[in-house]
């Protein structure tokens, strides 16, 4: 996040919701704006891949803004921007773990089919008797 520092910009704006005078006032929410098309930090594999699955947070101007308004203040809303923006950049590049597939054990095929017999009964318990 360090190396980051110099090319994210923090617009401050009013706060939404309840809070009177407070939220009427003082421009406590904060924005992140990123350009992270002219990044130093990643290369172009790396923003391709970023713009794929964080394509929901760019905006028209091909940035990616994040809103805070959870605190009160401006600097806790700038930590937590910078906190979502940390966690948006790890999900991008999570690589899922492979899965490779197994067959059901005996003990689950017996499990499974007790489990339909008891609500066979249940379900025919319920039934008129005739």
């Amino acid at each position: 996040m360090d190396l980051l520092q110099h090319e994210i910009k923090f617009v401050a704006v009013r706060s939404r919701g309840p809070g009177g005078q407070n939220v009427n006032k003082v421009s406590s929410a904060a924005i992140l704006i990123w350009d992270f098309e002219n990044s130093t930090v990643f290369d172009g594999e790396q923003r391709a891949l970023l713009r794929t699955k964080l394509e929901k947070l760019i905006n028209s101007d091909g940035q990616i803004s994040l809103r805070s308004d959870a605190f009160r203040d401006l600097p806790k809303n700038k930590e937590s921007c910078l906190r979502k923006l940390e966690n948006q950049i790890e999900f991008a590049f999570h690589i899922p773990k492979e899965r490779h597939a197994t067959r059901p054990t005996h003990g689950s095929k017996v499990r499974k089919r007790q489990t339909k017999i008891k609500r066979s009964d249940l379900k025919k318990s319920r039934q008129k008797v005739f």
